[in-house]
């Protein structure tokens, strides 16, 4: 059987209080739509249509080929938000799935649960709700004397015995899609706030003798529609809570996990542990038997098994096995380290490859470089890859040694085994086996540091006086 998914992404979400278009807020670093889409890809469904409205341009251009389009060009409610996909769906046949765009803590085994009861029990139409001991602000799911769904009623809208009704609707539907779209043909505005809410569905088939199922969720947070900053917060908490335990599920060390923050796509592997402080983001790789943080921000990032990282930022870098970072040190895109690699306090690498057994332990930056295997980089060591107008490329062969504060002058190449004088300004190619010096040779004044006190404190004396 077929299975549609209708992604209800068009309000405008006025209580944000942003320019930032409401289901385009992340959460654990992704927008609140790609959760949504990942549930209905993860369920397999088959066709996806995405309800756009205020900030359509700025949706489309995030969510791309993931799914097709419908405008609702004026908000006139969610029954009027789902029946835009009636052109692309209604003669279909088969299940569709309705789900807000700002529940981005929806489970794939909750939506798969529900699916198949909808399905097994042969209904026209499956809600997900909860039970909830303040259910204030949201629509009530009203059951007949037999304990079916009768029909659900709008916070809004209802009598003093339908407030107190405990169990919400949580906003995630399934229907026979051809009854769906023959119900909302019904669907009247006649309510407090003049709009045709999706809602009404319910009570039409129902009044139709169809079968309503309600599939009750025993996940607190599933529930969780995001209309305000308050519940976008919440909404993190409760998706940072449910990945770190994720991993800790798979043998990941978390010493504190309300001070860790690993976002929804980030793979870890085996016996790595993660210190406080630590954040993982995007698509960041790290492998076993790692050693990251205290206090790590690493920004879609590779890292191999075996490695140390403590108090240092990485963003698109690479890190082989068994090397260590930091303190203190920042690789930036295109840094990609191979294995037994160290880079120390205060070290800055841009774009460039380092290879097996590289030392470059503080005080340096590296940017547009090969560096060979087995190098040191003494401190203090500068790569000038940058002459106002374009970017060079500094090339050190295996084995060499650069001496503390020099400057490598890009273009410039160091051969293999090459030797470089500490404090030296490199803008010539140095040969395999060749030491290279290029400083002033130094000059000591006897006597002369007194001369200069004397200078300097009348220099001083001269500007108290008026």
């Amino acid at each position: 059987m077929r299975i549609f998914g209708i992604v209800l992404a068009a309000g405008q979400g006025k209580r944000m209080k942003s320019k930032l278009y409401k289901v385009l807020h992340p959460v654990c670093g992704k927008p609140m739509v790609g959760h949504v889409l990942d549930v209905l890809e993860a369920v397999r469904v088959d066709r996806k249509v995405v309800i756009v409205g205020h900030g359509a341009e700025a949706v489309q251009a995030y969510v791309g080929d993931r799914a097709e389009f419908a405008l609702q060009a004026e908000q006139l409610g969610t029954g009027h938000a789902v029946s835009m996909a009636r052109p692309m769906l209604e003669s279909e046949d088969g299940i569709t799935v309705v789900i807000c765009g700002d529940t981005p803590l929806i489970r794939p085994d909750s939506l798969e649960a529900m699916i198949r009861m909808h399905v097994e029990q042969g209904a026209a139409a499956t809600l997900m709700s909860a039970s909830l001991e303040a259910p204030g602000g949201y629509g009530r799911v009203v059951r007949n004397a037999q304990g079916g769904v009768e029909r659900i009623v709008e916070q809004k809208d209802c009598s003093p015995e339908e407030d107190a009704i405990r169990e919400i609707n949580a906003g995630t539907y399934c229907f026979d899609n051809r009854k769906l779209f023959a119900a909302l043909a019904h669907v009247k505005n006649d309510n407090s706030q003049n709009e045709y809410y999706f809602t009404d569905v319910i009570g039409i088939l129902r009044g139709q003798g169809e079968k309503v199922l309600a599939y009750c969720t025993n996940d607190p947070s599933e529930w969780i529609g995001v209309n305000d900053r308050i519940a976008l917060s919440e909404a993190e908490a409760f998706m940072r809570q449910r990945i770190n335990r994720a991993h800790m599920a798979n043998g990941v060390t978390i010493v504190d996990p309300s001070a860790t923050y690993i976002e929804k796509d980030v793979v870890i592997g085996a016996d790595t542990v993660l210190l406080p402080g630590t954040a993982l983001r995007g698509r960041t790789v790290v492998g076993e038997d790692c050693r990251i943080g205290p206090n790590c921000e690493l920004t879609d990032t590779i890292v191999g098994s075996g490695v140390d990282i403590k108090q240092s930022v990485l963003s698109e870098a690479e890190v082989g096995d068994g090397s260590s970072v930091g303190p203190f040190a920042y690789l930036r895109p295109g840094a990609k380290l191979a294995g037994r690699v160290k880079i120390g306090d205060f070290v800055e690498i841009k774009n460039a490859f380092l290879d097996e057994g590289v030392k470059v332990s503080h005080l340096s930056y590296v940017g547009d470089a090969e560096i060979g295997k087995n190098v040191n980089v003494g401190c203090g060591a500068i790569t000038v890859n940058f002459d106002g107008f374009n970017k060079h490329k500094t090339i050190i062969g295996d084995d060499a040694f650069i001496g503390s504060n020099v400057n490598l002058v890009a273009p410039v190449t160091v051969g293999k085994g090459a030797f470089v004088v500490a404090g030296s300004t490199i803008t010539k190619d140095v040969a395999d086996n060749d030491m290279a010096i290029a400083r002033e040779r130094q000059t000591n004044k006897a006597g002369y540091a007194e001369k200069l006190r004397g200078r300097f404190k009348a220099a001083k004396e001269n500007k108290k006086s008026p």
